[in-house]
């Protein structure tokens, strides 16, 4: 439980304030945070009110998107809104096709490039970009790097302290090869976090995730993998899902201890 974080987006409507309270009443003492209700909370503020509460913030979800307008200055403004959390880890999603494009291997190579221009900001700022390769059906819109291999092999361009992977259960759990390569990562996990694999998906996939436990995925299998790649950091859990989004915030957190406790 010492490496147990909550992931905000699991209880999307709780906020930040009562998350705050609700994980100090738990004993619970690692947040992942979002920018936008961070955002929306204001970012000192939240900064203070992580702090005073004693939590730790384990990453900063999300940036990215590079296909999108003035991605440069939103990345740059990310890795500052890090700093400012006290937190070390970026999570980038990539995104997806820009508008109008077939060319997935070009935008493919933008992104590349574009961690390239980030990295040594990212650096001198002391925060690693955890690069998320997303499960394939969320190519074309969402993030265009789809595999662990594509994820390491814009990693691998840089140190691993500048640039790592997200261990992502969810997106990573249907690929036959995936546990051995992270078994051999090294240093370049990033960021372990946890969500299951849930049929029938629902319109738009975004909320098919479930809590450990709950779907197909073999956790035991990547704990196992992970550990063995030596990584010793946090443990998120990170779910999207409209049904659990409907509870109250301490109730979504108990049942995601219960589950988190399920699969250790």
């Amino acid at each position: 439980m010492d490496r147990f974080s909550f992931n905000q987006i699991t209880a999307k409507l709780w906020d930040l304030p009562d998350l705050v309270a609700g994980c100090v009443e738990a004993g619970v003492d690692k947040v992942a945070l979002w920018r936008e209700p961070v955002a929306e909370y204001g970012l000192d503020r939240s900064a203070r009110l992580i702090r005073d509460a004693g939590l730790a913030v384990t990453t900063l979800c999300r940036s990215g998107f590079f296909q999108l307008p003035g991605w440069y200055d939103d990345n740059r403004r990310a890795i500052d809104e890090a700093v400012a959390l006290d937190t070390s880890v970026l999570v980038l999603v990539s995104g997806g096709l820009p508008e109008g494009s077939r060319d997935i291997a070009g935008a493919r190579q933008h992104v590349a490039d574009a961690i390239g221009q980030l990295a040594p900001y990212a650096a001198g700022a002391g925060v690693t970009l955890a690069i998320e390769p997303l499960h394939p059906m969320y190519a074309a819109d969402r993030c265009v790097i789809n595999t662990w291999d594509q994820a390491m092999a814009i990693a691998e361009q840089h140190p691993a302290g500048q640039v790592g992977v997200t261990v992502d259960t969810y997106h990573l759990w249907w690929d036959d090869t995936v546990l051995e390569k992270i078994a051999g990562a090294g240093e370049r996990i990033a960021i372990y976090q946890l969500a299951d694999w849930i049929t029938p998906l629902p319109a738009g996939v975004l909320t098919g995730r479930g809590l450990p436990g709950d779907g197909c995925v073999d956790m035991r299998a990547f704990h196992e993998a992970v550990d063995k790649a030596g990584y010793t950091g946090p443990i998120e859990v990170e779910v999207m899902n409209a049904d659990l989004w409907e509870r109250p915030g301490r109730e979504v957190l108990g049942a995601t201890l219960t589950a988190y406790r399920s699969v250790f």
